[in-house]
């Protein structure tokens, strides 16, 4: 029975990293993500149904278009390997099925807007706002055996919180330095990360993000291959940090 929850989920899973890849391109493009026909990022030619089937394809295709013949990048068979191992294993962690589907809610979200802001450098207000409302409905709904705030209060003064915290910090930076230091897109995550945990977790969250920005900067500044003013993608840390900081929770 185990065995077959597994293959079961993991085969949902690997269809809903389908449709994410299917985000992570269109959302910063302002594309249909519903009724639009899949198709090749390179060459445009719809995708064949037989050519669209999750992880089968990719390899069965060597990450290439049928058409084209380009390659075709290792994010879309990555995201739905992660996502179709996320769910078939997300039972061991969930006690029932209305956890289950906030914990991957949540988690799905974590994966377009980590994707995205890496090759983007935005994070959509759709995806932030998605988390600050899962953040308060999650409030009104059964008690949780997830480590996520459930107290309304919290929840709100974490939002604003979160949101504040990073609009200082662009605010000061701006002033001292006349430089972006992040945007606002960092701060609505935050936000909806404070309004999910409560208003503790995003001191944590954002020192962990922090040091995670550090260590993955510091190499590269030592290696001469950026600057201080050289722009990095901060959500991708604040994502890294916010699990970090759930799975400490959970210990």
């Amino acid at each position: 029975m185990l065995l077959n929850n597994f293959f079961f989920l993991f085969i949902i899973g690997a269809i809903i990293g389908s449709f994410l890849n299917v985000c992570i391109y269109r959302l910063p493009k302002n594309l249909d993500i519903v009724s639009k026909r899949s198709f090749c990022p390179r060459c445009k030619k719809n995708i064949k149904w037989f050519d669209n089937i999750p992880l089968i394809s990719s390899l069965i295709l060597k990450l290439k278009c049928r058409f084209c013949k380009k390659k075709i990048s290792i994010q879309y068979f990555s995201v739905e390997l992660l996502s179709a191992l996320f769910l078939s294993t997300a039972l061991s962690f969930t006690s029932n099925f209305l956890d289950l589907i906030l914990i991957s809610l949540i988690f799905y979200i974590f994966i377009v807007i980590f994707v995205i802001d890496i090759k983007y450098y935005i994070i959509p207000d759709s995806l932030n706002f998605s988390l600050i409302l899962i953040g308060i409905l999650k409030n009104f709904l059964p008690a949780t055996s997830l480590n996520l705030n459930q107290d309304m209060f919290q929840s709100l003064i974490g939002g604003a919180a979160g949101y504040l915290l990073i609009w200082i910090i662009i605010f000061l930076y701006k002033k001292i330095k006349n430089v972006e230091a992040m945007g606002l897109g960092d701060a609505k995550l935050l936000s909806g990360l404070g309004f999910i945990f409560g208003l503790k977790s995003i001191f944590i969250i954002l020192f962990t993000a922090s040091i995670l920005g550090l260590l993955y900067s510091i190499p590269k500044l030592l290696k001469g291959k950026s600057s201080l003013k050289t722009a990095i993608p901060f959500g991708p840390f604040l994502i890294i940090g916010t699990v970090i900081y759930y799975f400490y929770l959970s210990l």
